[in-house]
């Protein structure tokens, strides 16, 4: 049976001493995210995550979700007592105002205690997730009666949220979509239609499920123009705050999935369900992406999460599995055979995976941080800046890291040779798991147009320029420093491939756009690699810093200096493949006709 243990030495390290969290203590809620505090945090969400949501991960994938006749569903046993146990411990609010019911402590916090409780039970963690993003969208767009009535008790976790977009004859176009609402002359609307790939969209663990919900308002313009966005509740709220009666919103059936068996997938009927508008009216999509953004974020996380725990079991199991001798000469003399680890090709494998576990969690709580900075502070330059590098990130973050999230559970789950494909090891329900990931909030497809059709031009160029110049100076200010260069060296070379490839699409995209597409994902992976090789650059920087002042975590900081020159010598290359690929356009890749398929 599979294990799991939270990486919080990793996330310590990386928030004291390599982002330094607490020189951001002027920032409001840093001041009361002490290291004391993040420490305690850290490992009461480690704690949790170990001994109550890991346990009942594997029987919610052999069990799954059950749908009843009068549309209710049940989640499988031992979920609601560890859905609980999440909800009682404040984890949903710990990010979200105190006015309403939250901790007010720092996005950061929420990312690094969000990549724990995943990777100890996607399935589960994906109920409040997906509130913790309607809480997101209400507290921006929603009126104040609105943030009264529903966020308190979604940010305790009696109430969960949903968000409802997609429609069977429509995917990421929701120009398309045709859920309807009828304006009643009282505020409130009545809408009418079907939703599918609703996750959490019916369970049993919570008094009142709050569904958001894009429609078109009769009369609206068509395309995405005419989108607004609703808050469709379960059950009606009564005046005083009470649950009311049944909303015409159902359950129609549970979607048979390849994973996350777990969380309950509903295709969602609305039929004259009674609806409030969140926003203005037409303007749905523009609150909807404050809910879509952090859930990429999200969903990002998710795949670091599954790549983590693949790997922390394919680890144990290669310390294990006896068989064949070491190239080098016997290494358990004593033993028949030698561990699988003593292999070359079973490292590779592992120190691939952890290589970019590592810089993943890194680049998770880079962005986050940026995430609070363009939130909470008062200097509007800090705000505007990390505004631009959060919404250039975002694209990559979620589209590498899930990408690369379900390559190494398969990986991982390669290193266990048959044993990998027998269920009781656990390792199939990573793999497909893992893969929902790089499909959900925008597939990763549409990740990699975002970045290169949106964000790349986005105000003049702005955020690019600002994170080629944040890299650039980081490579000039140890250049001279010896130490590093195994490092900077690495990091400047891929830094160039970047942006020999930016300018590329500058000179071919613009007269030929097929040419952006054909070069899109390749291109979102490259400015990924670069990014995580400045985060191992920033790592290794903090842990010879370290070494040099005598930090007793000698075995720690040693590991991360062997592991970032891995990362630099055998994956920041692969820059130079990425921009060979991107430079051979989009020629051959158009020339067939769809005929010849």
């Amino acid at each position: 049976m599979p294990v799991y243990k939270a990486p919080v030495n990793d996330s310590l390290f990386i928030l004291k001493d390599v982002l330094g969290i607490d020189r951001y203590n002027n920032l409001p809620g840093f001041a009361d995210a002490t290291p004391e505090m993040i420490e305690a945090i850290a490992s009461e969400a480690a704690r949790l995550s170990e001994e109550v949501l890991f346990p009942v991960n594997y029987l919610g994938d052999q069990e799954g979700c059950v749908r009843h006749e009068d549309g209710s569903v049940t989640v499988p046993q031992g979920f609601k007592p560890a859905y609980d146990a999440y909800c009682e411990g404040g984890w949903i609010g710990l990010a979200v105002p105190e006015e309403f019911g939250g901790q007010g402590l720092p996005y950061t916090l929420h990312a690094m205690v969000g990549e724990y409780t995943s990777a100890a039970n996607m399935s589960l963690m994906m109920y409040p997730g997906l509130t913790q993003g309607a809480i997101a969208a209400i507290l921006v767009h929603g009126s104040q009666q609105q943030k009264e009535t529903y966020l308190p008790k979604m940010v305790e976790g009696s109430w969960s949220g949903t968000m409802n977009l997609t429609e069977p004859h429509c995917g990421t176009d929701l120009g398309l979509l045709r859920t309807k609402a009828v304006p009643q002359g009282d505020g409130s609307y009545k809408l009418s239609g079907q939703k599918i790939f609703i996750s959490a969209g019916e369970h049993d663990m919570t008094d009142n499920i709050v569904h958001l919900v894009l429609a078109r308002i009769e009369g609206a313009p068509a395309g995405t123009k005419g989108i607004s966005l609703f808050i469709v509740p379960k059950f009606l709220v009564n005046e005083d705050g009470s649950v009311g009666e049944r909303n015409g919103v159902a359950c129609g059936a549970i979607e048979h999935k390849m994973g996350i068996h777990g969380n309950a997938t509903c295709v969602m009927n609305y039929d004259d369900a009674t609806g409030y508008l969140i926003g203005a009216e037409n303007r749905g999509l523009n609150a909807m992406f404050v809910m879509m953004n952090e859930a990429r974020l999200g969903v990002g996380l998710q795949g670091l999460a599954i790549s983590e725990i693949a790997y922390q079991n394919a680890v144990a199991y290669a310390k294990d599995r006896l068989q064949g001798r070491s190239l080098s000469g016997p290494k358990a003399p004593e033993k028949s055979a030698d561990p699988i680890i003593v292999h070359p090709d079973i490292r590779r494998t592992l120190m691939t995976i952890k290589a970019f576990n590592e810089a993943g969690r890194a680049f998770m709580l880079w962005t986050a941080l940026k995430s609070d900075i363009a939130h909470r502070s008062a200097d509007e330059k800090e705000r505007q800046d990390a505004d631009d590098l959060l919404g250039l990130a975002t694209p990559i973050l979620k589209g590498v890291l899930t990408d690369k999230g379900f390559d190494h559970a398969v990986m991982a789950q390669q290193v266990y040779g048959g044993h990998g494909y027998i269920e009781e090891w656990g390792m199939s329900q990573y793999v497909r798991d893992a893969r929902i990931a790089m499909i959900y909030e925008g597939a990763n497809g549409i990740q990699a147009l975002d970045l290169v059709g949106r964000k790349l031009a986005l105000n003049g160029g702005r955020a690019v320029m600002a994170a080629f110049k944040e890299i650039g100076d980081f490579c000039e200010e140890n250049r001279d420093n010896e130490q590093m260069a195994p490092f900077t060296k690495a990091l400047k070379k891929g830094l160039n491939d970047l942006q020999a490839s930016t300018m590329w699409f500058m000179q071919n995209a613009m007269a030929k756009p097929d040419n952006a597409g054909a070069g899109s994902t390749d291109y979102m992976h490259l400015f990924g690699i670069v990014m995580l090789g400045y985060m191992w650059a920033k790592m290794a920087k903090a842990a010879q810093d370290l070494t040099a002042a005598g930090d007793e975590r000698t075995d720690f900081l040693a590991a991360k200096l062997v592991t970032a020159r891995f990362y630099m010598d055998k994956i920041m290359p692969e820059t130079q493949l990425r921009k060979v690929r991107i430079e051979a356009g989009s020629d051959t890749l158009m020339e067939l006709a769809a005929e010849a398929f």
